[in-house]
């Protein structure tokens, strides 16, 4: 009996071993390509709101443009180390271990997705101000603006992010079942690993 057992681990470790480290490789792509979007976003709106920045006159548009540069220093702030990490993440081979990670990445992407709709609600609440205040009424709807348009950016993709973890997880995820049969030989352990059958051993005792 404590030969079964033992034959169970060793078959069971072997087989999952290599399916995982694929899947945590595709993971750790996902997130790089992930990064480099988020990355192009705010070299984009660098270049575009600092220009406009730097050369519209004070007014409502320019607030607009200072709120995006600011907003996409932070962005790519994210975004370099994000994807420095990606890239030189060794993915790992134990399933434990990669299920948490999963599990953290998507509850990570689900959570800014919450946070993503209170910037476009500051950015509203910021424009619903703008007429109490005429002093800094520019500065409120340029700010408010900003906010609108970067906050729905980040809400759709960290909803984007979060449905791409989620199918992957659920069609890359390695899977497994095990059944236990009467042979010629004696008593036979089929191991299946993967969506397809990975591999499969036998162990005859």
């Amino acid at each position: 009996m404590k030969l079964f057992f033992f034959l169970l681990f060793f078959v069971s470790s072997v087989s999952f071993a290599q399916p995982i480290k694929q899947f945590n490789e595709d993971k750790s792509r996902i997130d790089q390509r992930l990064m480099l979007g988020l990355g192009s976003w705010a070299v984009s709106n660098f270049v575009a709101s600092g220009i406009g920045w730097a050369t519209v006159p004070t007014g409502e548009a320019h607030y607009f443009h200072q709120m995006n540069v600011m907003w996409n220093v932070v962005n790519l702030g994210l975004a370099i180390p994000g994807y420095l990490k990606a890239r030189k993440e060794v993915p790992t081979d134990n399933l434990a271990e990669t299920m948490k990670a999963q599990r953290k990445t998507q509850n990570i992407f689900l959570f800014n997705s919450g946070l993503d709709v209170v910037y476009v609600g500051s950015g509203f609440l910021l424009r619903s101000l703008a007429d109490k205040n005429v002093a800094k009424r520019d500065q409120y709807n340029g700010f408010g603006n900003g906010m609108i348009m970067q906050g729905g950016f980040l809400f759709l993709f960290d909803l984007t992010a979060y449905a791409i973890h989620k199918y992957h997880a659920k069609h890359g995820m390695p899977k497994a079942s095990m059944s236990i049969r009467m042979s010629s030989n004696g008593t036979g352990i089929t191991w299946n690993v993967g969506n397809q059958s990975v591999s499969k051993h036998q162990v005859f005792l």
